[in-house]
């Protein structure tokens, strides 16, 4: 009895604070349809389109504890053949209340679904793009880059499909020349080599195919910087902290000569780590720096000694 009287003694609380500011009755009410706050005694309107900022609390799984009650879904991305903006028939075959469906409404959905997915990809430049950001996907998670140099790559491709530069070339070495170039315009430490083993095109094929893009689109790239070839290469070695500070120091000091100008980024950080090796006592043969780094134990003994001659180390 007590929580029905304090439930009644808020609720005219409430109603009581909701007045019109013109008649002053309350007489406030809220319209969902319409999107307006209006009374409805005098006919002011108070508010209108209003937003409903809550959650979407409709549940089309047939479990409560389960629903998804976020009112948006996915967001848009250039990195999905159709942006992700395209409807999809999902592939629970239960109704609205959860309830399984029957044999011929399942034959019935399977077609649905199937007519659904050839109409989203009708035109050949649609499974183009599906197919190449299908590899673009894969090749990503195996380098391990961010989704903004992804979404980087597959702008790169479009803007490459649209040039014709696709036709009557491989659709794997172009998308992985675009992924390649989105991590050397993100400073991303991933060489040609890394790229062409994730995706299975010729180191020159896919150097053939970032050339084409570099020249037909013209897009000005950084020049890559031997310091952030440092942690990967110790971390392959197993080499101490105080090393990969000694070789980040000797590369500051070559860049500041001139030294690293048209050097190899990879090769040149090996090089400086394996100095910083003989300098801090860090027992690593030139044979181990360079399968950390998966360059030639020659680039490590030339860069070796130009930098000790120059540095004078």
């Amino acid at each position: 009895m007590s929580s029905n009287s304090n439930f009644s003694r808020l609720l005219k609380q409430e109603r009581s604070s909701d007045r019109c500011p013109r008649c002053g009755k309350p007489s406030v009410v809220t319209d969902g349809a319409g999107a307006e706050t209006y009374c409805s005694h005098c006919g002011l309107v108070i508010k209108e389109k209003i937003v409903d900022q809550g959650p979407e609390w409709r549940n089309f799984s047939g479990d409560a504890e389960k629903a998804n009650k976020g009112r948006t879904g996915l967001p848009t991305s250039i990195a999905i053949h159709d942006q992700g903006l395209a409807t999809m028939i999902g592939s629970t075959n239960r109704d609205a209340s959860g309830r399984a469906l029957s044999g011929s409404a399942r034959t019935t959905v399977e077609r649905m679904r199937t007519w659904d997915r050839r109409s989203q990809v009708h035109e050949s430049a649609d499974r183009n793009l599906r197919q190449a950001f299908s590899e673009l996907k894969r090749f990503s998670d195996k380098l391990t880059v961010s989704e903004a140099v992804t979404e980087k790559a597959a702008y790169f491709y479009r803007k490459a499909l649209e040039r014709n530069l696709v036709r009557g070339r491989s659709i794997t070495a172009i998308i992985a020349a675009s992924l390649y170039a989105a991590c050397r315009d993100g400073e991303i430490p991933r060489t040609l080599k890394d790229v062409a083993a994730v995706s299975n095109v010729k180191k020159k094929d896919l150097a053939r195919s970032y050339r084409l893009l570099h020249r037909e689109m013209d897009f000005k790239m950084p020049v890559a910087d031997a310091s952030k070839c440092v942690s990967g290469i110790a971390s392959r070695a197993g080499m101490a902290e105080k090393t990969q500070r000694r070789a980040r120091e000797i590369l500051v000091m070559a860049k500041r000569m001139g030294l690293s100008a048209g050097k190899d980024p990879m090769g040149l950080a090996a090089s400086a780590l394996y100095v910083a090796c003989t300098l801090e006592g860090d027992m690593k043969t030139q044979k181990d720096v360079a399968e950390a780094a998966r360059v030639t134990e020659v680039t490590i003994r030339n860069r070796y000694k130009g930098l000790r001659s120059a540095l004078g180390i």
